[in-house]
């Protein structure tokens, strides 16, 4: 099944970091995130963010765990999701999105699949599921 919606990040704090053993280009941060879904996915998460990210030209690369609690297709529960993507200044590309086996409650018990996210030319924020429920 493929459920869709849209969300908007609603809190983006950046965490401290030690000093990197490794110095590169790009630094390496970590954040917090708070999102609120509407659609045929509704419901609200909390992320773990790290990124290296070069605000200046929109290159980086960003990898996230998400935890999320709602509903899909009106099934509602929680579970935890993986997605990364590399950006060049625009549009994504090597794109990561993966359900967390084993890591769903109540009527998403047993979710496995795959997603994607993508951001509209007025800034509109999209995601989808591509999932299936387990017996």
């Amino acid at each position: 099944m493929r459920a869709s919606g849209t969300f908007e990040v609603t809190e983006f704090t950046p965490a401290a970091v030690p000093a990197p053993e490794i110095e590169t280009a790009l630094p390496v941060g970590v954040a917090t995130m708070r999102k609120e879904y509407e659609g045929e996915v509704t419901g609200r998460s909390a992320t773990l963010f790290t990124a290296a990210f070069d605000q200046s030209t929109g290159t980086g690369t960003y990898v996230a765990m998400e935890s999320f609690e709602g509903a899909l297709h009106g099934r509602a529960g929680a579970f935890n999701f993986a997605h990364s993507a590399t950006t060049l200044g625009e549009g994504r590309q090597q794109e990561f999105f993966a359900v967390v086996p084993t890591s769903g409650t109540g009527a998403l018990a047993g979710i496995t699949g795959t997603g994607g996210m993508a951001v509209d030319a007025d800034g509109t924020h999209r995601i989808w599921f591509d999932y299936e429920l387990g017996e």
